[in-house]
Parts: C-alpha cells; sequence; structure tokens
C-alpha cells in the first residue's frame, strides 16, 4: 500500500482519545474495554504479508495487535538505526491503525522471544563496564537511549492513542521479575530506575510490565503463562491484563513439534474473562519465521510457528482460528455486562468441581428463574474437572458441562460458546513444518518440483567452501579468544587453526598400545567441528558441554583447525553479556607416552572469521559472475563444506512457497539474496508423542508432542515477494553433506478443509446481531446451527468427497457412512459449496428435505478439496449460481 493510501485510510479510522485504567479494566476514550490482542512480530514476515495478517487476525475477532520492539534489528551498529523493510515498525503500526485496531508496542528493550541475543545487538557486549539488565550505567545508558528513540519517532509519526494513533499501551523491561534475584538489590534498583525512566518519556498511554510482582505503583504488572485464570495484580487499583497466552511453544533442532489443543486453550482464555480479567494477547496469533540468522539460542529452529491461529505462511490454522474466532464473539456479546460489575461478579458454586460467575447489572437469585426485566446479564459456566462431563443447574435451567470446559451465556440463559465443542472446520494442508521429506532421488541434476504447473526446472552448480584458511584478514594470537569477541557475530563460523608437532615416539607408542590421543575441550557451545591434517576428525553439538575426541597424529607437523560454530545466541537467562559463545577453558591433547597431556590453550592460533563464500556473497545475484561455479557431477554429492546453486521459475498463483530442504545436512539456503535461515536436519526422538492428544487437564509444553522419529524441520518458507516469474537463484551451503538433487518445492495451502457439526449444536454467532434476535422476534435458541467452510484466498471446492446428514463415523479424511444417512446429502453440500470459496450450510432437518432417522441427534459433516482457481472454477460455476438463484433454490444459504 502506498504512504499517501495508508495515511488516508489510517486517518479516516482514528480520532485523539486517551487510555486510562482502573481496578477492572483498560479504558478507552472515556470506557472500560474487554480487549483481545493478536501477537505478531513484524519482523518474522515481510512488508507484503503484514495487512494480510492484521486483516486475517481482525476478522478472527482481534481488537490489538501486539508485538516487540527489536533492537537488534534497528540498531545493528551503534547509532546506525534501521527502518526499512521487515523493520519498518513505523508502516506497521500504521496499518494496524488503519484496520481499526489499536496496538500493544512491548519496546523491551530485552524481548527474549526465541530472538537471537534476546533481542539485544552483540556490540551491546563491547561497550566498556557493562552488566546487561541490572544497575550498570553503561547499560541504562545506551538502553534508555534506544527506548527513548522508539517513544520519540512513535511521537514523531502520531502513533500514540492521544495523537490519533493506535498505540493504547507500551511494555518496559520483560519477564525481568524471572531472573530478579540473580542480581539482588541492583535488581531492584534497575526496576525503579527503568519504571522510572519509561514514565519520563511522555508516551502518555499505560506502561506495562510482565512477570513483575513488584512493578511500581504507576506500571501494571501483567501475567505471562499458559493459564493467567488466578493472576491478581499487585495493586487494586491496577486491572488484571495477561500479556502473553502461550498458544503454542518453540521447537529446537532435534526436537518434537509442541502443540496445544484449541480446547484447552479457549477454556484458558474463558477462565481468564470469567475470573475478573480484561485484556488478554495469544502469544503467538502469528509466529512467523526465523528469516536469516535471526533464530535464538541454543539450537532453536528457523521456523517459529508456535502452533498459532495463523501458521508461519500467513495461512488460517483450522480449527484453531475458527474456534477462537467463535470464543472471541461470544466474550464481545458479554461486554456490555462484564463492564458494568465494578467489583467481582457473583460466585456461584455448582458442584465439587464445577462453578459459575455471574457478571449483571444487579444482583440475581440464581436459585430462581432468570427475572425477565434483567437489562444486562451474562454467565459463565465452568466443569474444571478432567474427567467427566455433568449437569448443573442454574437460572433454574440444567446446562450439560462436557469435562474442563467453559460455557458461556451472554443473556444468563442460552449457551453461544462451549470451549470443549469444536464446530470450527479442520484444515488439512499441503505443507507441515517438519513433515518428512517427500521428495525421491533422481539422476538428473534439476531440482524438482511437487505441482505439474510449476515451470521450469533448472540444473545445479557447486562450489567447494575452502576449509581453514581463506583470507588474509585472518590474524595470530596467543590462546584461545573468546567465539563472540572475535566474530562479532557477523557469521556463525569461526575458524581455530594451529599446528602441533608430534614425535616417532610418540606415534609408535599409541600404534603399539592400539590407541588414539585424544583432544579435550573443557567446555563448548554449539557445535565444533575437529579437522586434522584436512580430514574431520568428529563433530560435538551441546550446550556448555566437554569435549573428548580421538585423533589421528602422523610424525611431524600435524595441522590442526577447530571449527566453532553458533546456532542462535543465548536468548534468556540473567547475566547474557557473560555466555559468550565457542570454547571455554582448556584445551589439550592428552595419551603421549613421556608427560601425559599436552596444553594447547596458550599456543599461538590462528582465528578465521566465517566462510569465503559468505564473505564474497555467493549467494547474492549480483556476485554471480565472479564465482568460479562448476556443474555438478554426481559423484560430489554428499560431500562437505559445498556450495550449490541452481535457477527456478516460481509457481503459478499467489500461495505462499515452501521448499524441502530434509535432504540436506545443515547450513543456510538463499533464494534472490534473501536469507531465508539456517536448515539441519535432524530427527526428533522416537518416543514422546501420542497418537491422540487429550485437551482435558493441565497443558504444559511437553505434552501433545507430534514429529516423533521424523525431522524437526523438513519445509522452509520462501516468502513469495521474494520470488520473480522466472530464473529465481537459490543458493545452499551444505555443510556437512547433502544431496541437493532431492531438494523440492511445494505450493502452501488448504488442500482438503472438514466439518462435522450436530443439530444441537450452538447457533452461529453472528445470529446474536441479527435484527429479529435483537428485537426479541424470534428466540437465538430457535436459530438453527450452521456448518461454514472456506478455502484458502484464491481457492475453491473443486470436490465434495465426502457429505453425510445422519450419524456419519469417522474424522477428517476418514469419515464414514452411518446406520442414517440422509441420501441428498452429497447433492444439497455440492450445490451449496463445490465452485465456491467459501459456504455455509444450515444443519437442519430442512435443509436436508426430511428427517432421515427420526429420534436420534444428527450431525452433518462435510469434507471437500481446495484448487487454485487459476483455472476458473468460479467462471464454470457461474452460470449453475445463476439459475439456482433464478429458479429460487433457496434452503441452503452459501456465501
Amino acid at each position: 500500500m502506498a504512504a499517501t493510501q495508508m495515511d488516508i485510510i489510517y486517518g479516516e479510522f482514528l480520532k485523539p482519545f486517551n487510555v486510562s485504567y482502573d481496578h477492572r479494566a483498560l479504558i478507552l476514550g472515556g470506557r472500560r474495554r474487554m480487549l483481545i490482542s493478536a501477537g505478531i512480530h513484524y519482523p518474522r514476515a515481510t512488508p507484503e504479508m503484514w495487512p494480510g495478517l492484521i486483516a486475517k487476525s481482525k476478522e478472527g475477532g482481534a481488537d490489538v495487535i501486539e508485538t516487540y520492539v527489536f533492537w537488534s534489528g534497528h540498531e545493528p551498529s551503534r547509532s546506525q538505526y534501521y527502518f526499512e523493510g521487515r523493520y519498518d515498525i513505523v508502516k506497521f503500526a500504521k496499518l494496524v491503525g488503519a484496520n481499526g485496531l489499536y496496538l500493544l508496542l512491548r519496546i523491551g528493550p530485552y524481548v527474549c522471544a526465541e530472538w537471537n541475543f534476546g533481542g539485544f545487538p552483540v556490540w551491546l557486549r563491547d561497550v566498556p563496564g557493562i552488566e546487561f539488565r541490572t544497575d550498570n550505567a553503561p547499560f541504562k545508558d545506551e538502553m534508555q537511549r534506544f527506548v527513548e528513540k522508539i517513544v520519540d519517532l512513535m511521537k514523531q509519526e502520531n502513533l500514540f492513542s492521544w495523537q490519533g494513533g493506535p498505540i493504547i499501551l507500551v511494555q518496559i523491561e520483560n519477564e525481568y521479575g524471572n531472573i530478579e534475584g540473580s542480581y539482588g538489590q541492583s535488581g531492584k534498583r534497575y526496576i525503579k530506575w527503568a519504571a522510572k525512566m519509561a514514565l519520563g518519556l511522555g508516551a502518555g498511554v499505560p506502561w506495562v510490565m510482565c512477570r513483575q510482582t513488584d512493578a511500581p505503583a504507576a506500571i501494571i504488572n501483567s501475567c505471562n503463562a499458559f493459564y493467567c485464570d488466578g493472576f491478581k495484580p499487585n495493586s487494586y487499583r491496577k486491572p488484571a491484563l495477561w500479556t502473553e497466552d502461550w498458544n503454542g511453544w518453540y521447537a529446537s533442532w532435534g526436537g518434537r513439534l509442541p502443540h496445544r489443543p484449541v480446547e484447552d486453550n479457549a477454556f484458558a482464555v474463558a477462565r481468564f474473562f470469567q475470573r475478573g480479567g480484561s485484556f488478554h494477547n495469544y502469544y503467538m496469533f502469528f509466529g512467523g519465521t526465523n528469516f536469516e540468522r535471526t533464530a535464538g539460542g541454543p539450537l532453536q529452529i528457523t521456523s517459529y510457528n508456535y502452533d498459532a491461529p495463523i501458521d508461519e505462511y500467513g495461512i488460517l490454522n483450522q480449527p484453531k482460528w475458527g474456534h477462537l474466532k467463535d470464543l472471541h464473539m461470544a466474550i464481545k456479546l458479554c461486554e456490555p455486562a462484564l463492564i458494568v460489575v465494578d467489583d467481582s461478579p457473583q460466585y456461584v458454586k455448582l458442584g465439587l468441581r464445577q462453578e459459575a460467575h455471574v457478571y449483571s447489572s444487579e444482583h440475581i437469585d440464581t436459585s430462581s428463574t432468570l427475572p425477565g426485566n434483567i437489562s444486562t446479564c451474562s454467565a459463565f459456566l465452568a466443569n474444571i474437572d478432567e474427567r467427566k462431563s455433568t449437569k448443573v443447574k442454574i437460572f433454574g435451567e440444567v446446562y450439560d458441562l462436557p469435562p474442563w470446559s467453559v460455557s458461556i451465556l451472554p443473556d444468563c440463559k442460552t449457551v453461544a460458546f462451549n470451549t470443549a465443542k469444536t464446530g470450527a472446520q479442520v484444515s488439512i494442508k499441503t505443507v507441515e513444518s517438519g513433515s518428512p521429506s517427500l521428495s525421491n532421488a533422481t539422476e538428473t541434476a534439476d531440482l524438482l518440483f511437487h505441482d505439474n504447473y510449476f515451470a521450469v526446472l533448472k540444473s545445479w552448480m557447486a562450489f567447494k567452501e575452502l576449509i581453514g584458511l581463506w583470507n588474509k584478514n585472518s590474524f595470530s594470537a596467543p590462546g584461545i579468544l573468546e567465539h563472540l569477541n572475535v566474530t562479532k557475530d557477523t557469521s556463525d563460523y569461526l575458524w581455530y587453526i594451529t599446528s602441533v608437532n608430534i614425535s616417532a615416539e610418540d606415534v609408535f607408542y599409541w600404534k603399539e598400545k592400539g590407541v588414539l590421543p585424544l583432544l579435550k575441550i573443557n567446555s563448548m557451545r554449539d557445535v565444533v567441528r575437529v579437522f586434522v591434517n584436512g580430514e574431520l576428525a568428529g563433530t560435538k553439538v551441546g550446550h556448555w558441554l566437554q569435549l573428548e575426541q580421538p585423533v589421528r597424529l602422523v610424525e611431524g607437523d600435524n595441522h590442526l583447525v577447530l571449527l566453532s560454530e553458533t546456532v542462535g545466541l543465548q536468548n534468556y537467562g540473567a547475566f547474557l553479556e557473560k555466555d559468550g559463545a565457542g570454547f571455554k577453558g582448556s584445551i589439550k591433547l592428552t595419551g603421549f607416552k613421556n608427560y601425559g597431556s599436552l596444553d594447547l590453550t596458550n599456543f599461538l592460533w590462528t582465528y578465521q572469521v566465517g566462510l569465503k563464500g559468505e564473505a564474497a556473497k555467493y549467494y547474492a545475484p549480483e556476485e554471480q559472475g565472479n564465482v568460479d561455479w562448476a556443474d555438478l557431477q554426481l559423484d560430489a554429492i554428499q560431500s562437505a563444506f559445498m556450495w550449490y546453486k541452481t535457477y527456478f521459475d516460481a509457481p503459478k498463483g499467489s500461495d505462499p512457497v515452501a521448499i524441502d530442504l530434509g535432504s540436506m545436512g545443515k547450513g543456510f539456503a538463499w533464494v534472490n539474496g534473501h536469507g531465508i535461515g539456517r536448515y539441519w536436519s535432524l530427527i526428533a526422538p522416537e518416543d514422546g508423542c501420542s497418537k491422540n492428544c487429550d485437551y482435558r487437564g493441565t497443558y504444559n509444553e511437553n505434552k501433545c508432542m507430534t514429529n516423533c522419529g521424523q525431522l524437526t524441520q523438513s519445509w522452509y518458507h520462501i516468502p513469495r515477494e521474494w520470488l520473480h516469474d522466472s530464473n529465481n537463484l537459490l543458493v545452499i551451503f551444505e555443510e556437512t553433506g547433502g544431496n541437493p538433487l532431492k531438494v523440492s518445492l511445494k505450493t502452501h495451502y488448504a488442500k482438503t478443509i472438514c466439518a462435522k457439526v450436530l443439530e444441537t449444536h450452538y447457533p452461529p454467532l453472528s445470529a446474536w446481531s441479527r435484527p429479529d434476535i435483537v428485537s426479541g422476534k424470534k428466540s437465538i435458541s430457535q436459530v438453527p446451527p450452521e456448518i461454514h467452510l472456506q478455502c484458502d484466498d484464491g481457492h475453491v471446492m473443486s470436490t465434495i468427497k465426502f457429505a453425510s446428514f445422519g450419524n456419519p463415523g469417522g474424522s477428517c479424511q476418514k469419515f464414514s457412512y452411518g446406520h442414517c444417512h440422509a441420501p441428498g446429502s452429497l447433492s444439497v453440500v455440492q450445490k451449496a459449496c463445490q465452485g465456491k470459496n467459501r459456504c455455509k450450510i444450515i444443519v437442519s432437518n430442512e435443509t436436508f428435505g426430511n428427517d432421515p432417522c427420526r429420534g436420534i441427534v444428527k450431525t452433518l459433516a462435510v469434507e471437500a478439496d481446495c484448487t487454485s482457481d487459476l483455472y476458473g472454477f468460479r467462471a464454470k460455476n457461474l452460470l449453475e449460481h445463476q439459475r439456482r438463484q433464478d429458479s429460487g433454490e433457496g434452503l441452503v444459504a452459501s456465501a
């Protein structure tokens, strides 16, 4: 969107308003609000993706967008600021406002966020006398300078609410309470200073501190957790805010993939508002991708999918997005009652593990029938039993409560939503982040495409990276230098090179004993590779672990090369500036005949930062003429330390693109010069996953794991904006030995969509705002439920693979007919949905002509395939759609 257009739209939305708060809620423009926030980190997407992500968040029920501010991206060198591309935070904020949403800006500037070095720029370590996040003058000076820079920038762009902008909240520090004890009294002084500093910047909106029980009086302390329904702020004068609802979790290389069931997530959110919460933020609503080298550490993967309602490609994650959308609509229906109660709601004990909270404009006798003259009343009924369903009685009515669920009654009579009953569609996508590699070997050096229409295939070329020294800018120094002090994090790689002279006596001794000497490194992180005389001797992966590597040495001088590699700098914990990288302690060779061990620690070592290909930018389109690429020979496949390149044409359409690098080992990939991130084909443990995830009971990040025995990540996101129609340059640096001939691409979209809804399911949430319902001419309980199906943008339902109104069994892709089945089910659904992007079907006997089985509760189950509309499915169905309209066929409502 052009800046002028954006400013026009943005200017039409917001007029200046003040933000304050009381003990109950945030107050926007003089009115209490119950707010739903969606976490989106702008650098984890492209600017071209931002409008769609914000729009989908709004459609999903968000009032607010939340983001951190990433110091390392905005100030890569001291006082050299960057606010362009994926770091154009002003553009992002204006897009939020243009969509009619508010913004929670979490400045920090420490963010954690599984971001490299927790968001701190690495140059910060080199400030003389600095200690991070404590009462340290150098750190406070740098922190204040950056925070002030961001606040001033937001003011200059009129982005605060009192200026007509979207920013309603700002955050200083981040989860400091978790580590405050490590700093003693200096930590307590620091947090008071941080609060005073922030308040003095004149932002004009409230400041928050998450997980900070000793937050000063003028700062709102907030909750970060899987559950926050029991959270109370540290003062009665502050509202209950939930800044991080962890609706997923991150993954590490070689680990399983965490998932949080949407029923549990909805239960947690409903309980929070039930028990007095007023502001809730999903961390994350869109997780995104750790492009380039931004992934945190140790060893966190490139995907930051986070099991979010919108996946890292920008596609809806169903049923999570749809079920939470319904939850948000139900909460908004309750907002008039939630804000009218000034203190605590009425609490009603309904059973041993069942309870109700009633929000009403006046006290109600919950043991009697609800009075007809109550103007404002909403109720939350909770069953916190993890196993048993139960019936509860309130207002003279009986309600069924599934285990571990909350029912929401916006009018204190009718259930609008139950957290455990999902009616949202299920989407099965073409690409899942950790799915195993699907491609097969080929005889030719071509890039494989999974879809036939994908375009012209190109040949692979290769170039061998040098091991060790490659540049005259290398230098020598006695002793083991700390990795980051040398690289300044400009590269993952640092070469340590020395030589060792070995006597004939020792070589004979080792041969006679049948042993090899050991190279011992006292402590290392994250990866070290040991080369002796040009040959790889061994590798160690871990976080500050000891290495003991047998090495084969020869008589005379031996060339010893240690390659130290970082895989994301530490992003969490106290004393980050002291963690460092590379090696700690001594480095020794042991096993000598006469003197036992040889201490190499203080030897003269030569240091080489990075790779030759990095420095020469082998990945950049403009540098291709300066690289001596050669055609890839089949016998060179599986070689370590190789650069590969090929060209490919972009797939047709606008679907996101994913590349399968599961056939490769470890390294980096670039497309048209853009870094799509690290890749590493490590396999998760065989155990620790369950076939069926039970949503009931307290969730933690180790529950409901998937991907056991498979690659942690195989598919990697290539943003569509980075592609040309043809001749796209793909460059891969392969470190351990992989097969580029198996690399493949695929478009990412929801290929199969399903839904299954009972005729007793609650009415559609949108019906509550219908004029006949609002006026009382019709009861909401008379409105039948609906199934809603929707393909991704640009796709239509090409085939209805299954449809049955009756008692079908099974689940998505495994539906089966029951003994009760309306014969016209498929025809009805085809007429409503086939050839359309979205449709809705009323789940009732009338829709399907008659009752196929009297006396039983019927279910409608539907499965459809979505196909790109490139081939004109819409055009093909236009005449049929018009015919149906003209003929008055209207039993089934469709959109």
